[in-house]
């Protein structure tokens, strides 16, 4: 599992293209403030430790949005952090999990459409822990 956490005082999405055939149609577009941003690769070697990869990755970013004191959570498919990666099914699974977690803990969570290419807009700050890469 790769993680690559921003705090961004404002991100902006909108759905480009499909990467997944198999993905329903969406067209959307948000834009989320005051929010930890995760840009987050599940890896093939992650089926066999599903739960430790769950729970760190929710970890990681309760943490984060403790050092910054917000419940905002986007949550960004970035399947380029990494040669190795899972089938899209097992991570849909994980971000389903993730999502289902966040939520129960009262975390304000956004996904951008999962299997979608997407065009984006970060505005992150400048502290030095507003920028936050983790793999376990």
């Amino acid at each position: 599992m790769k993680l690559l956490l921003f705090y961004s005082h404002s991100f902006f999405y909108e759905t480009a293209a499909k990467s997944l055939p198999s993905a329903p149609d969406v067209k959307k577009k948000e834009k989320v403030t005051d929010a930890v941003v995760v840009f987050f690769h599940v890896e093939a070697e992650d089926r066999e430790r599903k739960g430790k990869v769950v729970l760190k990755f929710v970890k990681n970013v309760k943490w984060l949005c403790g050092k910054f004191s917000t419940r905002n959570v986007v949550l960004h498919s970035f399947n380029h952090l990494s040669g190795s990666k899972a089938d899209p099914d097992f991570s849909k699974e994980v971000l389903d999990e993730v999502v289902e977690r966040l939520t129960r803990t009262d975390f304000q969570v956004s996904v951008t459409p999962f299997g979608y290419f997407n065009e984006f807009k970060i505005h992150v700050a400048g502290d030095s822990l507003a920028k936050v890469y983790k793999e376990f």
